[in-house]
């Protein structure tokens, strides 16, 4: 489909500099392309700095040529700020510091993946510290990932940043001027990125935002968890210390994990498996109909904000030699696929259970409680002086300063759950954090490397040999290899004999029963620093041969449990608690994920044969069964309708028939099709809340703190409730089948049907009503696009979260899950076969023609087979190529 956009452009403009300051340049240009107006503009002359060429097919997707680095660069940039201008600007104003300047102190900003939401200004204090000071002195964090990208390895890669802002700044430039318009469909114009196009901070860019943008995701799971809790620590306010101030909390360990419990809260949020998801597998020749391997990926990621995946193809050919031909997806402001493939090797990621950081207990000065115990010597902290602009209710700025501290191991922080410091500040005991990935300098080195990996063995020594991947589980395959897991991702060197010397009580208790495995280690002793592998390339991480691979010819899967079921029959084990959990249970999506590969080699799912090809692997991954009504629907049938009614938990009586006819007619699948798929989410959801669950061996989460079950203290139930979740609990000699059974004489499970009977007779929509007509997209609900999908707490693998969590009377709306999938493959011939879907579509911008073109494609489950050969991408162009140069 055509989309008719057409422009011309010239701008003169002031590219942001290195990391030093800044240097101006200009870029001149003319050029054809998507924006949608037509403007007349000098043409480009003279020695262009930057040549290069964006060929966009179905769908928006841009395919960037060029001759050299820093052109590649350049047209990266420019295509992606003519889709994401303002997504991307509003995150960089946050990462530098600068919300309270442009919105005031008051708004807010979330970090979607991990869930943080903090008020501007703690937003701003909290990244000024994280980038002002470091162990490496002012900006050293930003200052050691710009150094890296000039390693001998990639000298060119920094001309790829240079350009890919040059490219941005122009297309800025641009926007100011007025020269990007859309022509909507109907004969209407509106001007493109049309939140920020006429804004104060429509601003030109810098490297070290870029920079900045790196660090920033390499911490998306580990200090910018903290970001309120790091932004506001703060020491007990002066002299005299009285006794109350030296004493020990008065709240016991277990009162401190149930005030945690009752709220979200960081440590909570980390576990949110629906909140940090993906599935992935890798399929090799034993397990396929071809003898190729085949590589599937599919990040549950956010649909809003800068953790969306934006899809492009990057091909450099310089002299006839072809030295980068890559495609795939990378997260918003970074210029190298980290999900996609090449001729040589595909991969894919999953969020990996490993933690990134620790947390250290120190011991204080009473009399200054900044300074603080180590080897029998008092150290000072250091202080960070910092200042926010804020902007007032009449537009002036004032000025906001605040002091915060860090010790040598990093930030000071204070974790409060509901108004109680669980770990606390006072004139005895303060906690510190220390966080691998604030060190991790390797991580747009790692991917700018892989991005031109020629064969798997390069990919897989690089991933020992670089160890930058930041908090992810790869696998990885190449035409006519053996498929690859490794979870070889920067971890804490914190060994398990470590923790037992070193562990701080009764913090590491409390901690770990909210994240288990991460440790509170005893910060006044420097035997409880983290080690050093002599394989390591930092100090401070386990190195590649204490970090857990493996290489099949059948398959490897994650769904977002450790590493243990990477294949059920070689089981890994013996590896550090802080990198995952083993001989424990497995969610219900990953019994699912594992399930799906097993049926398909046993010939047992129905479909033709007993092998993997890439069509029936479009056809399994998309086919949306939730796994807990697989389980326990037919018990549901047989056990609770029997009872023609039920009391909801507020004891109102309501009738069973209804629901119950639905869930018999339901295929047990979230398809939009699929009628009853709402009232078993609407069930699914609230009998998880079971505070027997842990006993029962269900380890699956909801996705977000849920209604309490209200039980009257003087409730008909019996004074002795049967609490087990599960008939038969988990079994470690069968993880994927176990646990099992719903016990349906659990009286709260009685109880969360009826409710969710309730709920949906509140919502106005039918019991048998399609899921299509309930559930739509989140970023586009104008537009009314059907998804299909469930949650992961009710084991679906193919995923959304959505909001409202509950169902009312507007439905479900998308704004989490699926989000770019992938199912890549090699031809006889060598050349990659990749089909694709990106689920939100390739552009934020509500006038652009790709702002939900690929939405309703994956709506309607329509593969796109991505162009890749030269030939293939002429055939499939939209419009004309727009040949961009610049200086």
């Amino acid at each position: 489909m055509k989309s008719g956009w057409i422009f011309s452009a010239v701008a003169v403009v002031a590219l942001g500099g290195c990391l030093g300051g800044g240097s101006d340049n200009s870029a001149t240009g003319s050029a054809v392309g998507p924006s949608g107006s037509v403007v007349t503009g000098s043409e480009a002359g003279g020695n262009s700095l930057y040549k290069v060429s964006i060929t966009r097919t179905q769908y928006g997707v841009p395919h960037i040529k060029a001759a050299d680095f820093g052109s590649l660069g350049y047209g990266q940039g420019y295509a992606f700020a003519q889709d994401n201008l303002c997504v991307f600007l509003n995150d960089l104003i946050t990462i530098r510091g600068e919300r309270s300047r442009y919105f005031g102190s008051t708004g807010t900003y979330t970090i979607e993946p991990n869930g943080s939401t903090a008020d501007n200004l703690t937003s701003d204090f909290f990244w000024k510290s994280l980038f002002a000071y470091s162990k490496k002195g002012p900006d050293g964090v930003m200052r050691n990932a710009w150094e890296r990208t000039r390693d001998k390895t990639i000298p060119d890669y920094q001309q790829v940043v240079k350009g890919y802002v040059a490219g941005v700044n122009r297309y800025i430039a641009e926007l100011k001027a007025g020269q990007h318009t859309y022509k909507q469909p109907d004969g209407s114009t509106v001007v493109a990125n049309s939140a920020c196009a006429n804004s104060d901070w429509l601003q030109p860019i810098s490297e070290a935002d870029l920079y900045r943008r790196f660090v920033r995701l390499a911490v998306l799971a580990s200090s910018s968890v903290f970001v309120n809790e790091i932004g506001n620590a703060q020491p007990p306010a002066g002299l005299p210390v009285t006794a109350s101030r030296l004493k020990p909390s008065s709240v016991k360990p277990a009162q401190m994990v149930a005030l945690l419990k009752a709220k979200p809260n960081p440590l909570t949020e980390m576990q949110e498996k629906d909140r940090f998801g993906s599935n992935m597998y890798a399929f090799g020749k034993d397990a396929t109909t071809d003898g190729q391997s085949i590589v599937y990926g599919n990040p549950h990621f956010p649909w809003r904000g800068t953790e969306r995946l934006y899809l492009s193809h990057a091909t450099l050919i310089n002299q006839g030699q072809k030295k980068l031909d890559i495609m795939g997806v990378g997260l918003y402001g970074v210029p190298a696929v980290l999900i996609g493939f090449n001729e040589n090797v595909a991969w894919s990621h999953t969020v990996s259970t490993a933690y990134r950081f620790t947390f250290y207990q120190l011991q204080l000065n009473p009399l200054n409680p900044t300074q603080y115990m180590y080897d029998g010597k008092m150290r000072d902290m250091a202080a960070m002086p910092l200042e926010v602009q804020v902007k007032q209710a009449d537009g002036s700025l004032t000025t906001v300063k605040r002091t915060l501290y860090r010790s040598h191991f990093g930030p000071m922080l204070v974790l409060k759950a509901s108004g109680v410091p669980v770990l606390g500040w006072n004139n005895a005991t303060a906690f510190t954090l220390r966080d691998a990935n604030l060190e991790n300098d390797r991580l747009i080195n790692q991917f700018a490397q892989w991005n031109m990996a020629k064969s798997l063995d390069e990919f897989i020594q690089l991933q020992k040999t670089v160890l930058g991947v930041p908090w992810v589980n790869t696998v990885a395959s190449g035409p006519g290899q053996p498929v690859y897991y490794g979870d070889v991702t920067v971890v804490p060197n914190v060994t398990d004999q470590k923790v037992a010397q070193c562990k701080s009580e009764p913090f590491n208790t409390v901690v770990g029963q909210l994240s288990p495995g991460l440790p509170v280690l005893d910060g006044s002793k420097s035997s409880c620093e983290w080690g050093t592998d002599a394989d390591a390339p930092a100090p401070g991480i386990f190195g590649a041969s204490h970090l857990p691979t493996l290489m099949r010819t059948d398959f490897v899967h994650n769904c977002n449990d450790s590493y243990w079921l990477t294949n059920p029959a070689q089981p890994l084990t013996g590896y550090s608690r802080i990198i995952g959990d083993e001989n424990t249970q497995r969610s219900l999506r990953t019994r699912l994920c594992i399930l799906q590969a097993q049926r398909r080699l046993a010939g047992t799912d129905g479909l033709p044969g007993n092998k993997m090809d890439q069509k029936t692997l479009e056809k399994i991954v998309l086919g949306s069964e939730l796994y807990s009504a697989t389980l326990a629907k037919t018990t549901v049938l047989n056990t609770i309708c029997q009872s023609p009614m039920l009391l909801t938990s507020g004891l109102k009586p309501v009738q069973t028939a209804q629901a119950c006819a639905a869930l018999a007619a339901w295929d047990g699948r979230a398809n939009l099709d699929s009628k009853g798929a709402h009232l078993w989410q609407e069930f699914w959801l609230r009998a998880i809340q079971n505070p027997g669950i842990s006993a029962g061996g269900q380890s699956v989460r909801s996705p977000v703190a849920l209604p309490p079950l209200n039980l009257p203290v003087a409730s008909p139930l019996p004074v002795s409730l049967p609490t087990n979740f599960w008939v038969n609990g988990f079994a470690s000699n069968d993880p994927v089948n176990t646990p099992n059974g719903l016990n349906v004489a659990n009286p709260l499970t009685l109880t969360a049907f009826a409710d969710a009977i309730d709920a949906v007779q509140a919502s106005g929509f039918a019991m048998d009503e399609p899921l299509g007509n309930i559930q739509h997209s989140g970023v586009q609900k104008d537009l009314n696009i059907p998804i299909f999908g469930g949650s992961g707490a009710a084991g679906a693998f193919t995923v959304v979260k959505n909001e409202p969590t509950f169902l009312d009377k507007t439905g479900y709306h998308v704004v989490y899950g699926n989000s770019y999938i992938q199912a890549v493959t090699w031809g006889a011939d060598g050349e990659p076969k990749a089909d694709a879907l990106l689920t939100y579509s390739e552009s934020t911008d509500p006038g652009n023609p790709h702002f939900a073109d690929y939405t309703r494609a994956y709506s309607a489950k329509n593969w796109l087979t991505l162009p890749f050969t030269p030939a293939q991408i002429e055939a499939s162009k939209i419009e004309p190529t727009l040949e961009l140069t610049g200086n």
